[in-house]
């Protein structure tokens, strides 16, 4: 603790995505006084940022109303083609525009790279003198003599695997602030804590996620559609009694980004997100636009699916979740950016106003309660029982559901009812209940073995480092996880970081690859003990995705 140097400023904002430079770009309009640091664990902005896209520009609008003139990435691309498609394994039938609410069309929305967004702005945040740092991850969170947060420490750089201290060491920092935001994402790992330490979640469901696979392609000319947006539903989740869906979004320079979502909330142990996406891919509709293109990019990341009912406390002493640290993805939309980007500026507002009173380190409870007031609270109510509906009743009867519950809501006839939500682990199953799924061998043009696709993510960490994927009890492991559920983290992880060995010789052993992680909290979420917890690894390790 001696060693670390301190560093003092109004804000610190734990994540570089766009709601926390939305945050600081925000504080920095109010008062450009205001000294605000952002640390982002990623290697540049934008490193560890995997979206679809299919941004609603209203929170963009709203921060930067000329952004189109600014020569922001996200301007490229309007939307110009909708599609929604129900899968059988040979067809693909066109759901109407008109069965779904008009709050579900994409007209007016663009469709590009949230890691460039999020590049954009971190330049944007930088010009504005806000002080960005990536390759500092924020690792512990520090506390003032009345347990309010005072800010955070950054990881130290230079520790080995066996703890001690290499040729390079270098202790992590300090940064004191009158206000800490936690804008890390979904399943952030100093979230967590805040969420148990303040008990967040106390009067909220629990947040439940999905995991979303993409890959980019650049296809043939004559195959791409400018601003084209399909999203799929059906096939072939539909055959392992899990839900989920597609989408494919037709991007500037004859480039598709296309990704599959896996609710987590799945029953059967042997299910794999990976495989499902792969299997997904060879559709006849999807394959006939991938044949002759190339696949450039690969990742994965977990997507808040809980909406409204599962958005906890949003402030305590000293600090505030914004963006996905708090969760207001829209599922039956597929968007979260412009809620994301909402929350921070609405943080920021709350916090300058608290600074500007001479207050800190205590409760931003008008952002709390702007929030819940604001058109984010709005948007999220309509669409509050769509994913419990769906995860409740199953996909055929659930999206009936779900869509007969949205329309009342925009007619102002909905119930005032919230569905609940179950802890996707929990909803595990053991393995003797379930068979196992024959996924078919990867054709290497289409569909492609998991080694491979981690190769595409251009993930990185220092070996020599402590793993920050942390196996909490070993024995439990093997007794439950492999015992009981048939070892389900070498089918859920979507890059093969957990293997079990040793197996034909009857000493199973379990295996953590840690530097093929890329992040995407699967492991956190699904394991059925909750025994494995993801921390920060060393500054600037992980993907480094292109374009994603």
């Amino acid at each position: 603790m001696s060693e670390r140097e301190s560093m003092p400023c109004d804000v610190v904002i734990v994540g570089g995505g766009v709601a926390g430079l939305s945050a600081a770009i925000r504080l920095k309009q109010i008062d450009e006084e205001l000294e605000v640091v952002v640390l982002e664990k990623g290697s540049e902005i934008g490193a560890h940022i995997l979206s679809g896209a299919v941004v609603d520009p209203i929170a963009l609008n709203e921060l930067f109303p000329d952004w189109r003139d600014m020569d922001c990435p996200m301007a490229e691309t309007p939307v110009t083609d909708n599609w929604h498609w129900r899968l059988n394994a040979k067809k693909a039938s066109s759901i109407p525009h008109i069965a779904m609410p008009p709050f579900m069309s994409n007209d007016g929305c663009y469709t590009g790279s949230l890691a460039n967004l999020s590049r954009w702005l971190g330049e944007q945040a930088e010009g504005l003198g806000v002080m960005v740092f990536p390759g500092f991850p924020a690792s512990e969170v520090l506390f003032d003599d009345s347990g309010a947060v005072r800010g955070v420490a950054t990881q130290d750089m230079g520790i080995a695997a066996d703890g001690s201290k290499k040729g390079d060491h270098q202790p992590g920092m300090e940064i004191e602030a009158k206000y800490t935001f936690f804008a890390e994402g979904a399943r952030g790992n100093l979230t967590k804590k805040m969420k148990a330490r303040f008990d967040l979640e106390a009067n909220c469901q629990p947040q439940v996620y999905g995991l979303g696979i993409k890959e980019l392609w650049d296809i043939e000319p004559d195959k791409h559609v400018p601003g084209r947006v399909i999203h799929t539903q059906g096939w072939p989740l539909s055959e392992s009694d899990s839900w989920g869906g597609g989408f494919i979004y037709h991007q500037s320079n004859n480039q598709v980004a296309l990704g599959f979502v896996t609710a987590l909330d799945y029953k059967n142990p042997y299910v794999s997100p990976f495989q499902e996406f792969q299997r997904w891919k060879q559709h006849p509709r999807i394959r006939e636009m991938l044949e002759g293109g190339t696949r450039v990019a690969y990742g994965g990341r977990v997507i808040n699916e809980g909406g409204w009912q599962s958005v906890p406390k949003l402030a305590f002493p000293g600090g505030a979740l914004v963006g996905c640290a708090a969760g207001f993805v829209n599922v039956p939309r597929i968007k979260g950016s412009h809620t994301a980007m909402k929350s921070g500026m609405l943080a920021a507002e709350a916090a300058a106003e608290a600074i500007k009173a001479e207050r800190a380190h205590d409760e931003l409870a008008d952002y709390d309660s702007n929030l819940r007031n604001s058109w984010i609270a709005k948007e999220l109510k309509l669409v509050q029982n769509a994913e419990p509906a769906v995860a409740k009743f199953g996909e055929d009867i659930g999206t009936l559901v779900a869509g007969v519950d949205m329309w009342m809501r925009t007619l102002k006839i909905g119930l005032p009812i919230a569905m609940k939500h179950h802890r996707d682990h929990e909803q595990l199953q053991r393995a003797d209940l379930h068979k196992r799924i024959d996924y078919p061998k990867p054709d290497g043009v289409i569909s492609f073995d998991r080694l491979t696709s981690t190769a595409y993510s251009y993930t990185n960490h220092e070996e020599d480092q402590p793993k920050h994927l942390k196996l909490q009890d070993e024995e439990l492991q093997l007794k439950s996880e492999f015992a009981v559920f048939d070892g389900p983290s070498t089918r859920y992880c979507p890059v093969g970081v957990y293997e079990w060995v040793g197996i034909e010789e009857e000493d199973p052993q379990f295996v953590i690859n840690a530097q093929n992680c890329i992040h995407c909290k699967t492991c956190d979420i699904k394991d059925p003990n909750q025994n494995i917890e993801w921390t920060t690894p060393e500054g600037g390790g992980g993907p480094n995705y292109p374009n994603m």
